[in-house]
């Protein structure tokens, strides 16, 4: 065999081999999922965990108050379903009294990213807690996915700091659930996510005051209801 044709079945083998490499990488990258921006205030990379303080406080019409401190610790775990526009990614909670006792089964819920939706489901009803990207002001219906009613949740301060506890998230977003107060009720429920952590902090306060009487009306009396304050305490990965 001559040189030159030797030489160009050596270009004709090299130039095989690089076309083969580029498909195979191609196949690679359509192959996962596309990046959006703001996933990244979701946490749910398998083995992540996420601690957490919470004090609750509930208030009935026949009875003081009954105030509650304890711990939540969150588990992101492998998907449990494949569902037909994405995974569901399994949360497992955990609960304790302190940081003294151990950590005890409390609940199993699940989160999944479709059509650029953070929807997570807790006691077989789906939310829509945030979209993609965030961005300020956006609206939408939390109760898309369910039959509870719409519900407006909207975007603010995207991109801003905020502290939790003893720590400060340089880039976070608050979701405003409910910002609701009358003379006969109040409706406060937000959640704060830090890039690169996931939700670091939650609110619900919802509460119904005395309207039985002229003379309690507008005095913020509380008839019933819950305050509720989650805290982030530690992240990281197990």
């Amino acid at each position: 065999m001559s040189y030159s044709k030797r030489h160009s079945i050596f270009h004709f083998r090299s130039a095989l081999l690089l076309a083969l490499t580029s498909i195979w990488l191609y196949a690679c990258q359509t192959s996962t999922e596309p990046h959006t921006p703001g996933y990244e205030y979701v946490s749910l990379e398998t083995g992540s965990f996420r601690v957490y303080d919470v004090t609750e406080q509930r208030f009935a019409l026949n009875g003081p108050p009954v105030t509650q401190t304890y711990q939540l610790r969150e588990i992101t775990t492998d998907s449990p379903i494949d569902l037909a526009n994405g995974s569901a990614f399994r949360i497992e909670r955990y609960r304790r009294a302190n940081e003294q006792e151990p950590w005890q089964p409390d609940s199993v819920s699940s989160v999944r990213i479709a059509d650029d939706q953070l929807i997570r489901t807790e006691n077989n009803v789906a939310y829509v807690k945030l979209l993609f990207p965030p961005t300020d002001q956006l609206q939408w219906n939390g109760n898309a996915y369910n039959t509870l009613g719409e519900d407006t949740y909207q975007l603010r301060n995207t991109g801003q700091p905020f502290s939790v506890l003893n720590q400060t998230f340089p880039e976070t977003a608050t979701v405003i659930q409910q910002n609701d107060s009358t003379l006969v009720n109040q409706d406060k429920r937000l959640e704060v996510y830090a890039r690169n952590v996931g939700l670091i902090y939650r609110e619900k306060v919802q509460l119904q005051f005395c309207s039985s009487t002229p003379v309690c009306v507008g005095k913020a009396q509380i008839d019933y209801g819950i305050r509720y304050y989650m805290w982030l305490r530690s992240y990281g990965k197990l």
